[in-house]
C-alpha cells in the first residue's frame, strides 16, 4: 500500500449545545410560572392514596380531620358548631372547601363535614389524597 504525500488530518467533533440550553432553561421559565405551591396546615395528618389523585390550584378553605377524629380550621382546633358558623361567614357557598382527613380517622366525621357543606350549600368540597406511586393500590 503505497502512501501519497497528502494525509488525512483527524477531524475536529465539536457539538454546539446553545439551543439545548436555550429550550432547556426556557421549559424551566414556563415550569417555575405555571407551578403552584400551597402551604399545608400544621396539623400532621396521613393522606390516603388514590389513583385519581390531583391538585387543586384555587384558593381552597381546608378542613383537617386529625387520626382523633379532632377537626382543625387551620392551626385551631373547633367543634362542628364552630365550622358551621365559620363556614357561614367565610365559604358562602363560592369558596371551595377541602378535607384533609388523616387514613385512620373515622369515616363517619368525614361524612359529617361533607354532610354540613352540602347542608350550607356548598358545592365545590374536595378530599385531599396522595397520589399513588404505582397507578394501583
Amino acid at each position: 500500500m503505497r502512501r501519497t504525500g497528502r494525509e488525512l488530518l483527524p477531524l475536529s467533533i465539536r457539538m454546539d449545545i446553545t439551543s439545548l440550553i436555550d429550550i432547556v432553561f426556557l421549559l424551566l421559565v414556563f415550569f417555575m410560572l405555571t407551578s403552584s405551591f400551597s402551604a399545608q396546615s400544621g396539623v400532621q395528618v396521613h393522606l390516603p392514596r388514590a389513583v385519581t389523585a390531583d391538585i387543586r390550584t384555587r384558593e381552597n378553605l381546608t378542613i383537617t380531620i386529625s387520626s382523633g377524629n379532632l377537626l382543625h380550621l387551620g392551626e385551631r382546633i373547633v367543634t362542628l358548631r364552630e365550622l358551621r358558623e365559620r363556614l357561614e361567614r367565610e365559604a358562602g357557598g363560592q369558596r371551595p372547601i377541602l378535607i384533609r382527613a388523616d387514613k385512620t380517622a373515622a369515616l363517619g366525621r368525614v361524612v359529617e363535614v361533607w354532610d354540613l357543606c352540602r347542608t350550607l350549600g356548598i358545592t365545590q368540597v374536595n378530599i385531599a389524597t396522595q397520589e399513588s406511586g404505582e397507578g394501583g393500590f
